[in-house]
């Protein structure tokens, strides 16, 4: 029986707004992961049957199957093809999801997964423009939730509101992660993920760019609680305890374990177990919980199974109410920090948390990991990892 198996994954460091990575075209910062993959496992890109690409802002640089753009733009043989995913925020753990289904089914030997975001140049909302072409979802859609309009921070006060999480907790948390990315900087737990890219800033210098430039040092509780209401007047979301604005990119590596004996390659986890689930669009963003609670039940597994929870830190109120809902020890939820502090380029950001999550297993001897993100439209992927 054919098996699912994560053979490398890389990303680069994540850049903030207009920072490193904001000058990149995003198929030519997919094409530098997808060759940092060849490099680090000899792998022949003619082997590879398909790259299945995550992206949000099909627009613009990002249009025309980026995921095909990248192979082109890595140089990989013509023959390789490429598809782009659109799952919102999980984008790119769904593609995870399909080359892992391709692989088990056997239309795939060997698949690439991955995404990528500039939202540096391609903000969120560019794929709406102002209307000329409509509007996402139909009138139907409207009339069933009485008009109201989608927002993911609305929503991520909502849950807030509902959950009774105060504004000095979702700002502790966001130190946490800060705290948490900083210290895993400087221990050098991301060195083995990050694939360094030279980029060239707007005054024509180069640099080699190879940490993650988003990590804050140094604030306080005092500092955060001095930040403006996001979302409304008096509410308790802001940019310090929600993701940043983001540009990054990451691949992963994946085949089945006998194919990757044949090649000579050591796996570092097998995928395990990976659902998706829905839930109520308005409030969005609660998807993580029932999505959980379902890759649990089919695994097999306990929450006290699960070595290393990577809940995606869209905004503090989010992880939070997993938290709550779920009983999870929060050392194990985000143990490096999270999109809060690295960073959340929205369609490479499922692909840059299962990188992270695989090499911290690998890295501390961790037999299982789950992974959730919620995304756009209220849904969540969810994933399980198995060390081997």
């Amino acid at each position: 029986m054919r098996d699912a198996v994560i053979v490398d994954a890389v990303r680069t460091a994540v850049g903030k707004r207009n920072g490193a990575l904001s000058r990149q075209h995003s198929a030519s910062l997919s094409g530098h992961v997808l060759n940092a993959l060849v490099s680090r496992t000899d792998l022949d890109a003619a082997l590879v049957d398909d790259v299945i690409w995550g992206c949000a802002g099909t627009v613009g640089m990002q249009t025309g199957c980026v995921g095909r753009a990248a192979v082109l733009a890595a140089g990989w043989p013509e023959s390789v093809p490429g598809v782009t995913v659109d799952r919102q925020c999980g984008s790119s753990q769904q593609t995870v999801h399909q080359a892992a289904a391709g692989v088990i089914s056997g239309q795939y030997d060997v698949a690439v997964a991955g995404g990528v975001e500039i939202m540096s140049r391609i903000p969120l909302g560019a794929t709406r423009l102002d209307g000329t072409f409509g509007e996402p979802f139909g009138p139907e859609v409207w009339s069933r939730y009485d008009g109201i309009r989608f927002n993911q921070g609305t929503g991520a006060q909502m849950i807030a509101d509902e959950y009774g999480i105060t504004r000095t907790e979702m700002d502790q948390h966001g130190l946490d992660s800060h705290a948490r990315a900083a210290r895993a900087i400087d221990e050098g737990r991301f060195k083995d993920q990050i694939a360094p890219i030279t980029v060239v800033d707007a005054d024509g210098n180069e640099k080699v760019f190879d940490t993650d430039e988003g990590v804050r040092r140094g604030s306080s509780l005092e500092t955060l609680a001095g930040l403006k209401p996001a979302f409304s007047e008096n509410g308790t979301v802001t940019a310090g305890n929600a993701s940043q604005v983001s540009d990054g990119t990451a691949a992963l590596l994946v085949t089945t374990s006998e194919i990757a004996r044949a090649q000579g390659w050591r796996p570092m986890a097998r995928i395990h177990t990976a659902v998706v689930a829905g839930t109520d669009p308005v409030t969005m963003l609660k998807g993580p919980i029932p999505a959980t609670a379902k890759a649990l039940k089919k695994s097999g597994l306990s929450l006290d199974d699960i070595g290393v929870f990577e809940i995606n830190e869209a905004f503090a109120s989010v992880t939070l109410a997993w938290l709550r809902e779920t009983g999870a020890d929060y050392a194990k939820m985000n143990p490096l920090g999270g999109a809060m502090a690295i960073g959340h380029p929205i369609g490479g950001s499922g692909a840059r948390i299962m990188t992270t999550m695989v090499h911290h297993m690998r890295d501390n001897g961790i037999r299982y990991g789950l992974q959730s993100m919620c995304e756009g439209g209220g849904m969540a992927n969810a994933t399980v990892l198995e060390l081997l």
